[in-house]
Formats: structure tokens, C-alpha cells, sequence
């Protein structure tokens, strides 16, 4: 498949679905996915996601709100099934819902840290899988993108569980994309440093966010309109031969 040198992000009619999609970075790659044509799943625990993928680009008739756990026994396959039948075969996955629960190490509860890793890593493999049989059943092609961080590549005090499970996630999207690329489906991985989503902009409120603002070189937390142009960079045909990598987009954080 060549690239149109004039449109070459033009992903009109794929088929995306993109978790934790009612709000912060996942809204705003469900946004940017469905203004350069895609018709779009939203998926989230939060019920207003059903709301939300009305107000997408196209409007109702080409998208859809989901409310699920995505961590829910057999769900995974099930979603796949419902987003199929209501909008066609999947083509693109965007698995970003997350969870950071912060503690030190010694602290930590094993409740939490089995969450973290249900949330941040189980339940995005049960989902890749899911629609990678659906991809190579029908010989793909197929985007799949997971949603890692700054985190799987460096440490952050009171992030081990969070740290872990990304650095996990990067693994994972390794062989899933050494397994699946002869079949025309690439899957990477996209690392942020903090994002200025409502719920950053609460965890990182005042001194401390200032604080983590001065380790960034560009002086500024990402924006999610900025992880969701990359993220559609991805999907893209212009991506076709970009496969296996961890894209980290932090303002040169991690370069120091």
C-alpha cells in the first residue's frame, strides 16, 4: 500500500477503538483518529463515553461509546464482537486506558500492585490478542499502538508498580510486533512524559508539578493533542515500516 504524498494520514472508514476514550489523552486520539476519517469505538468504565463519541467529528451515525471494564472476565473478545457488528472489522487498536497508583516500594499493597498490572498490562494484552486474531484472520492488515510512558524507561520514586507495568507493556508490543508483522500488522508503543489532562493537572498541581516541569527541558508538560498526532502518525500508512518501537514524547526528560 503506497502513501498519498497529499494525504498521507488519511485513515478514512478503519475501523479504530480506543480505550479509556471519555476523557484526557484517549479523547483526544479518538478526536484526532475520527477528524482524519476513522470511524471509532470508544471504550470506557465512565458511562459518559456514551455521550462523548456523539460530540466526535462525523457525529453518531459513524461512531460509538462504549462503557465497559475492560478488565472483566472474557470481555475482551466479546468488545471485538460488539464493535465488528456495530461498525465493521477492526483495523485500528489504541489501547491507553491506565492506572497509577503511587506508593514506595515498601509500602506498596499487593492489591495494588495486582490492579496496576490488570489494568496497565493484562487487560491491553487480552485486547491486542482479540483483535490480532481478528487482524490475522483475515490477513491484515492493521495499527495496533499501546499507550506505555517515561515511566518504562526510567525510574520515578513511588512508581514501581506504574513503572513496572509500562516497561512491561514495551515487551509485550515487541513481540507481538516481531509475531504479526509478516502479516501486515504493526504495533507500537508511544511513551509521554505527564500529560496536561484534567487529571495530571490535579496530580502535579502547585509545587510539584513545577518541580517536574524543571526537569523537562522544554520547560512544559505534553499536550494530548500532541500524543494524539503521534499516535495517528502511527495508524497511518506513512507508518507502514515504523514496527516494534517505543516512541518517547517528553520534551527530552529521558535524553538526560
Amino acid at each position: 500500500m503506497s502513501v498519498n504524498s497529499t494525504t498521507p494520514f488519511d485513515i478514512t472508514d478503519r475501523v479504530a477503538v480506543v480505550t479509556g476514550a471519555a476523557s484526557g489523552i484517549g479523547f483526544a486520539v479518538a478526536e484526532c483518529l475520527a477528524a482524519a476519517g476513522a470511524r471509532v469505538a470508544l471504550l470506557d468504565i465512565n458511562p459518559a463515553v456514551e455521550a462523548v463519541a456523539r460530540t466526535l467529528p462525523g457525529g453518531p451515525e459513524r461512531h460509538v461509546g462504549i462503557a465497559a471494564d475492560i478488565t472483566a472476565a472474557g470481555i475482551s473478545d466479546a468488545l471485538v464482537r460488539r464493535v465488528t457488528e456495530t461498525l465493521g472489522p477492526v483495523d485500528i487498536l489504541v489501547n491507553n486506558a491506565g492506572v497509577a497508583l503511587l506508593e514506595n516500594a515498601e509500602a506498596l499493597s499487593e492489591e495494588a500492585w495486582d490492579r496496576t498490572m490488570t489494568i496497565n498490562l493484562k487487560a491491553p494484552f487480552l485486547l491486542a490478542q482479540a483483535v490480532g486474531k481478528q487482524m490475522l484472520g483475515r490477513g491484515g492488515p492493521g495499527r495496533i499502538v499501546n499507550l506505555a510512558s517515561q515511566a518504562s524507561v526510567v525510574a520515578l520514586e513511588r512508581h514501581v508498580a506504574y513503572c513496572a507495568s509500562k516497561a512491561a507493556i514495551v515487551g509485550m508490543t515487541k513481540v507481538l510486533a516481531l509475531e504479526w508483522a509478516k502479516h501486515g500488522i504493526t504495533v507500537n508503543a508511544v511513551s509521554p512524559t505527564v500529560v496536561d489532562t484534567e487529571l495530571g493537572r490535579k496530580a502535579w498541581a502547585g509545587a510539584v508539578g513545577e518541580a517536574m516541569k524543571a526537569k523537562i527541558p522544554a520547560g512544559r508538560f505534553a499536550r494530548p493533542d500532541e500524543i494524539a498526532a503521534l499516535i495517528l502518525y502511527l495508524v497511518s500508512d506513512a507508518a507502514a515500516m515504523v514496527n516494534g518501537e517505543n516512541i518517547v514524547i517528553d520534551g527530552g526528560y529521558t535524553a538526560q
